[in-house]
């Protein structure tokens, strides 16, 4: 009599499993540096497979976008939880406010899907509510301790890492200092009782100046006549 048994047949095999892990970290890898309307082909060459494998795999930019973040879903609320389990509440913001900082100098695809929202991506709807009403608990808690002005709102974090984003675009020894030395700035004007005498800040990056042409704007200004 045959065998009735029925044998659940795995969900991939262990190449494509291989296969799949690697487009990932691909993914991952051309989106930080290029951001999320990086070409499919290019992330495809970084796994070293062929386009239509990657299709078979990820039929839409979308679904490759989703599955190449989730990891870090998991990253950024394991950073509110210990944000929010520290006893110091300035501490435990200002910690979390280096990470997403720091997050969004070095991975350029961070800021779409995180906080612009890359279309037809994941549904964050619930992890961002989920997030605003723990920089508002934090928020809270550091201004009842008076670590924070009576004035300062939640929604002022937005406009730091606004201009933290700003330096996405430069290469890492310009962007990771300058990113620490701004937030550094900032955090201290965010105090309650700043020091009259603050420690030391970060160091400056050596950021060279915008590619503009100054002496020539120097030389039509007025200011020169």
């Amino acid at each position: 009599m045959p065998d009735q048994t029925s044998h659940k047949p795995p969900s991939l095999r262990a190449d494509a499993r291989h296969n799949r892990e690697r487009l990932l970290e691909a993914a991952r890898e051309v989106f930080a540096a290029q951001g999320v309307d990086a070409p499919m082909s290019a992330v495809a060459r970084r796994a070293g497979v062929g386009v239509a494998t990657l299709y078979r795999r990820f039929p839409t930019r979308s679904a490759l976008v989703s599955a190449a973040f989730t990891e870090q879903l998991s990253v950024c609320a394991a950073a509110f939880e210990e944000a929010l389990a520290d006893p110091d509440p300035g501490h435990g913001l200002y910690t979390l406010l280096e990470q997403v900082c720091t997050t969004l100098v070095t991975d350029r695809g961070f800021d779409t899907v995180f906080m612009a929202g890359f279309p037809e991506s994941l549904d964050h709807a619930e992890e961002r509510a989920c997030a605003e009403e723990r920089l508002s608990q934090l928020v809270e808690r550091a201004r009842a301790a008076g670590q924070l002005r009576e004035d300062f709102d939640p929604a002022d974090i937005p406009l730091l890492l606004m201009a933290v984003n700003g330096l996405a675009g430069q290469p890492p020894e310009v962007a990771l200092p300058g990113a620490r030395r701004l937030l550094t700035y900032l955090f201290q004007a965010f105090q309650a009782h700043p020091p009259s005498r603050p420690g030391p800040l970060p160091p400056a990056p050596a950021a060279p100046l915008p590619p503009w042409d100054y002496p020539a704007r120097c030389r039509g200004s007025q200011l020169l006549d």
